[in-house]
């Protein structure tokens, strides 16, 4: 599927709601897949240059995480606003708001990379007191910093297009970025031929060229469907800014648990950094994965929004959180049975023991994790920006309230850091979930009539 069908009553979804979903769903999910599983192979790379390195690499991509997902609601905004335009049958919007989107990715790429190369020192000491973990991230981050700008031109380009449903296309644009990265990640990290070995370096500049691919690419198929112009939408800016603001601030304090609790692992030793570093990268994998389906139920429900047919984005709700819960208790199972092999393969042996306690926390907290993702998707498609933004505050001031009171000395310690992560998502989890069912607040999802299929959504794309 490329295109929605004129009618929201002629949708695919409506004739074949499971078919449809899991159609639009694969794509999304082989699509999220690669680029973390390029990252996992990184640090299976990396992890043979020794403990120090896979720290270091943990240190630097934590904080790239950090602040790239604050940059998310360039694909985000740009999925919803596609979507809706769809919905209300105004394609002739797309154009202008896929041409936005371009123009901010770059431009904020710009500032974001001058902003944070001076600091690129300081961070790295404040994450940890090893030199040599030190002395890694920072060749890391100076390298990876210079595909800022293409990173971010991708993620507006893969809102445009998953917000027109066209979920194979940025499937092939992810996979030959991941493919590129990951034959590049030995040549250059251990050297092939006149090739020399750039270590950690090397693992930075299969990324960065592999980014570039990705910009290229997306740019094109972009230019193709949607025919790119100067005409840009500059009455969306103030509105994808609004987006912006409470997308960036939920992303943020997603990203300073993260920090934090990588930080706090660091404290308790160099092995419960590489640990961590392991199982936050598995944990991102799986993330992207059930992520499936909060892309999937944001195009949905964003499109039938825009068609005022609310009845069907409720429905489209419900399945996305059948098929989340029952991923989730997928997941749970394999990584149980799959333990001894991921700490064979993601750590080195000092620090396999960390891991595995690690690993059983996440786990068991898949199938509520699974829940907070698809929840926020459908958020996400509503345009409910605000509450996910107030959601995630809550879960994070908690959660950052647990990992400051562990001991790093304790025996247990490395355990609470993965048990500070399960309140975490507990948390967002409930509160996504409420706003749905019941429909606590100013929940867009309740019918304002019991009996009516019909809703007027005010959740709207500027300029309508």
């Amino acid at each position: 599927m490329t295109t929605p069908v004129e009618s929201p009553d002629k949708h695919p979804f409506v004739l074949h709601p499971h078919r449809t979903f899991t159609t639009l769903s694969l794509p999304v999910m082989a699509s999220l897949v690669v680029e973390p599983f390029a990252s996992l192979v990184d640090t299976a790379f990396v992890e043979r240059l020794g403990a120090a390195s896979a720290a270091g690499l943990g240190a630097a991509t934590a904080l790239l995480s950090g602040v790239l997902w604050i940059f998310n609601f360039l694909g985000v905004g740009t999925q919803t606003e596609v979507a809706q335009a769809m919905g209300a049958g105004k394609a002739q919007q797309v154009g202008s708001v896929a041409s936005l989107g371009m123009l901010l990715a770059v431009l904020l790429g710009l500032g974001l990379t001058l902003i944070t190369w001076p600091g690129i020192e300081r961070f790295s000491v404040w994450m940890s007191a090893d030199a040599v973990v030190q002395t890694d991230t920072q060749i890391y981050l100076h390298i990876r910093l210079l595909g800022i700008v293409p990173s971010l031109v991708v993620t507006a380009a893969f809102g445009v297009l998953r917000g027109l449903q066209a979920m194979r296309t940025s499937l092939w644009i992810a996979g030959g970025m991941s493919l590129v990265n990951i034959i590049l990640d030995p040549i250059l990290i251990f050297g092939a031929g006149s090739v020399p070995a750039l270590g950690i370096a090397g693992a930075a500049w299969a990324t960065v060229l592999s980014q570039v691919l990705g910009m290229v690419w997306a740019l094109w198929v972009i230019v193709r469907r949607t025919g790119l112009s100067g005409a840009f939408a500059w009455q969306r800016t103030r509105r994808f800014f609004l987006i912006g603001r409470d997308l960036a601030l939920r992303t943020g304090f997603a990203q300073i648990f993260m920090l934090v609790s990588t930080w706090t692992a660091l404290q308790i030793s160099v092995e419960a950094g590489a640990a961590h570093q392991a199982l936050r990268q598995l944990w991102l994998f799986l993330a992207f994965l059930l992520d499936t389906y909060a892309v999937t139920a944001q195009s949905l429900i964003g499109y039938f929004l825009g068609a005022t047919r609310i009845d069907i984005a409720r429905q489209a709700a419900r399945i996305a959180c059948r098929w989340a819960l029952g991923t989730g208790g997928l997941l749970l199972l394999v990584l149980l049975l799959s333990e001894r092999l991921l700490a064979f393969l993601l750590v080195p042996p000092s620090a396999q023991a960390l891991f595995l306690t690690g690993l059983l926390i996440c786990a068991v907290t898949q199938p509520l994790n699974a829940l907070s993702f698809v929840t926020d998707g459908i958020h996400w498609g509503t345009g409910d920006y605000a509450y996910l933004r107030n959601a995630m505050i809550a879960a994070t001031g908690t959660g950052v309230l647990v990992l400051l009171c562990i001991d790093p000395t304790h025996t247990q310690a490395f355990a609470q850091v993965w048990l500070a992560m399960a309140v975490w998502i507990v948390i967002r989890a409930t509160f996504g979930l409420l706003r749905i069912w019941p429909g606590i607040g100013k929940a867009v999802l309740r019918l304002s009539e019991p009996d009516s299929p019909r809703y007027e959504s005010p959740v709207r794309p500027s300029g309508r």
